[in-house]
């Protein structure tokens, strides 16, 4: 059996409103749980109490997923924040870059 090898290079993730698409989710998971507390009892007379503490599950873990693409989201800015001043320092485009060169250039 041959090793299985890409052809192409794999596409670049798509990026969205991820915050809000969690966010929604675990809201409508939790909305979910509360819809299916009145019926409690008919869950558990039929024994499928898991559809409601599955809904609870999604609800607590989306709260983690909250978090964590909350954290996601300030370290991608922090990171394009700092590349963009590093690129402002090393591209010369601030004020004391374009004097330094301009006062060295007819000197020599």
């Amino acid at each position: 059996m041959a090793k299985w090898t890409p052809k192409h290079e794999a596409p670049e993730p798509l990026e969205g409103p991820v915050v809000a698409t969690i966010t929604g989710g675990t809201i409508l998971w939790f909305v979910l749980f509360l819809v299916q507390i009145p019926f409690y009892s008919w869950f558990a007379d039929r024994d499928l109490m898991w559809w409601v503490w599955t809904c609870l599950a999604g609800a607590g873990l989306g709260l983690i997923g909250i978090w964590y693409v909350r954290k996601r989201d300030a370290a991608i800015k922090r990171a394009e924040a700092a590349r963009a001043a590093g690129e402002d320092r090393a591209g010369g485009t601030g004020p004391e870059a374009s004097s330094s060169t301009a006062g060295g250039a007819g000197q020599g």
